[in-house]
């Protein structure tokens, strides 16, 4: 009767692997894939040939990975931790509020300036459906990261403001955030203006909107 592959890595009839063994592996090859993604994009890039990157055969590959998609969405949480711890040490150097929430957002988009590839990856990679992107972004460890935003936004209003607003005026200031992130990165022969100045208006237009 032929292995059973597994996602634990392990298959009967083989040595059993170590944690480390495991996580050894799967980190060799999301490396391999963030390589061939970042060059190739997501839907060129299919199992055989990531193993072949990899040094193994597909059939290795899936004991580690089940699909594709759940080796790009290991990628977004790593991208997503690596943003946020970024995001973090900027707040925690920031003491006024205000100035605290211009510096976080400016990182935000300072953040995917600087890293192009993954910005294309997380925002832009071909052959993902919805699907896909409601099991990453329903993820409660990632919804918490942007809880830093959300607090960093109520800090700074001038009056206290309920939970609602203060949710509507966050979601307004990441589609403002993102929208001059993806700008600048998609069309950048305009002469958009300085990034700080429009990160600096976003900030105050969801300060100071005027919610129905």
């Amino acid at each position: 009767m032929p292995n059973t592959p597994s996602s634990s890595g392990q298959s009967r009839g083989r040595p059993e692997l170590s944690d480390e063994d495991i996580a050894g592996m799967r980190r060799h090859i999301a490396d391999c894939a963030l390589k061939l993604f970042e060059e190739h994009g997501y839907e060129a890039v299919s199992m055989r040939r990531l193993a072949t990157e990899a040094g193994c055969t597909t059939k290795t590959l899936y004991r580690y990975f089940d699909r594709k998609i759940d080796i790009l969405r290991q990628l977004w949480g790593e991208i997503f931790t690596d943003l946020f711890g970024q995001l973090d040490a900027i707040a925690a150097r920031k003491k006024e509020a205000r100035e605290r929430l211009d510096a976080i957002a400016l990182g935000y988009v300072t953040y995917w300036l600087q890293q192009r590839d993954r910005y294309f990856m997380v925002f832009m990679s071909s052959g993902v459906s919805q699907p896909d992107v409601s099991v990453f972004v329903e993820d409660d460890v990632i919804v918490v990261r942007f809880q830093l935003i959300f607090k960093a936004l109520a800090d700074a209003l001038d009056t206290p403001a309920s939970p609602e607003d203060i949710h509507l005026r966050a979601q307004l200031l990441l589609c403002a955030l993102n929208g001059i992130a993806h700008n600048l990165i998609t069309i950048s022969a305009y002469p958009w203006d300085d990034p700080e100045k429009l990160v600096r208006a976003a900030v105050s237009g969801a300060l100071t909107a005027e919610l129905a």
